[in-house]
């Protein structure tokens, strides 16, 4: 049998919980944005339900700690395939043992959980790090991203306290959605038909005057600095991928790299 949900962390958590309500035994769980009919498939769409995944949630919380519940909601951002099914296999064992199996490595489900959330804290604390922010004639200071996971929900509190004093967006061009910063509170919004520049960045005719003329100065450092004779690429590429060369204006500006 193949359960397909909303593609909502709370959809999963109702679909487990039917899964016990109904005593289903799912081979797999599958986001409906991702489902591909197939004639022989055997099929149960399960909506959405706050007070079910509450439930399930309130159950899990006895059996594993707080920080497991947040490496969970992390592994779901992952956006895997298998984060569905994996999610239901962890949360099957957790209720059912009488000790936290958070560290019981010997499970499937409980390594998969762990080996893709330290990617997904990779991802994060590149974000911290080479997010580059750009001041808009609006007076918004905005950067784009693509990361590799959807870690969006797990960067802002970061930056709500480092720029604590500005207004700032950061906007994954990749699943279309962000978080913006007014001073006062921090919110997720969704951009409609937002035109980008290339790769993907915010269009130079909507950047203020000042930042135009501080990236070219910092090009001017950045190039000045750097020494031809020393370069040493392989070094550069393990410190800094070049998938993320993109936010880095030192990067899309200069001509060393």
């Amino acid at each position: 049998m193949l359960l397909i949900y909303d593609g909502s962390f709370e959809g999963l958590l109702t679909v487990i919980f039917e899964c016990y309500n109904q005593k289903l035994q799912p081979d797999f769980i599958v986001k409906e944005q991702h489902y591909q009919p197939d004639m022989f498939d055997e099929t149960l769409n399960i909506a959405s339900d706050g007070a079910k995944a509450r439930r399930v949630l309130r159950g899990l919380g006895k059996k594993i700690s707080a920080p497991g519940i947040v490496n969970l909601f992390k592994f779901f951002h992952s956006e895997f395939s298998d984060v569905g099914f994996t999610i239901y296999e962890f949360v099957k064992l957790s209720l059912s043992s009488p000790v936290n199996i958070e560290k019981d490595y010997r499970q499937p489900s409980v390594l998969r959980i762990e080996k893709v959330v330290k990617m997904v804290n990779r991802e994060i604390h590149r974000m911290h790090a080479f997010v580059r922010f750009q001041k808009t004639v609006d007076d918004i200071y905005a950067s784009t991203i693509v990361p590799d996971f959807d870690v969006i929900p797990f960067i802002g509190d970061h930056f709500k306290k480092r720029y604590a004093d500005q207004q700032w967006l950061i906007y994954d061009v990749k699943r279309d959605y962000g978080l913006y910063y007014d001073l006062q509170t921090m919110r997720i919004i969704y951009l409609e038909n937002p035109a980008w520049s290339g790769r993907q960045k915010i269009k130079p005719s909507s950047l203020n005057e000042e930042e135009r003329t501080f990236q070219e100065m910092w090009k001017a450092y950045f190039d000045s600095t750097c020494i031809k004779e020393r370069k040493n690429m392989r070094l550069h590429l393990q410190h800094l991928p070049r998938r993320y060369w993109h936010y880095l204006p030192e990067k899309f500006l200069s001509a060393f790299f």
